[in-house]
């Protein structure tokens, strides 16, 4: 499972990443696939998304094309595609695309902040980061 970031021991690029889906996704025989593999994101894969009709017509089809093109595996599904991934359980594509911004680097930013009253420091997310997905 994802870890620490992209960097292996700040020595080799890690480029896949294994996860585990809360629900897992049903094939067509009822076999529920929860294990699977999601590679880095190339300057490619953000982009060919934005030629594809499907998310010209509706733009919040943009995180499906996007994840179909960078999970490389789903239990012993190798041959993923959108219509894979729309399949999804709605818990399962949120985890997906919580791990496609965390290994691509696409975190929400946090900043500190103390209560005006008791003086206690604490981190909020940042509103302005952590764009959708394919929005880097």
């Amino acid at each position: 499972m994802f870890e620490n970031g992209p960097q292996d021991n700040g020595s080799r690029l890690r480029t896949e990443f294994d996860f585990e889906l809360p629900h897992g996704y049903v094939d067509a025989r009822g076999t529920v696939h929860r294990q699977g593999t999601m590679r880095l994101a190339t300057a490619r894969d953000e982009l060919s998304p934005l030629i594809d009709q499907r998310v010209r017509q509706n733009p919040a089809y943009l995180g499906v094309v996007l994840l179909s093109l960078v999970i490389t595996r789903l239990g012993t599904v190798t041959d993923i595609h959108a219509g894979v991934v729309e399949q999804l359980f709605a818990t399962d594509l949120a985890h997906l695309q919580d791990l496609y911004r965390r290994i691509n680097g696409l975190e929400a930013g946090h900043s500190t902040v103390a209560c005006p009253s008791c003086g206690t420091s604490f981190a909020v997310p940042d509103p302005t980061a952590g764009a959708r997905l394919g929005e880097a």
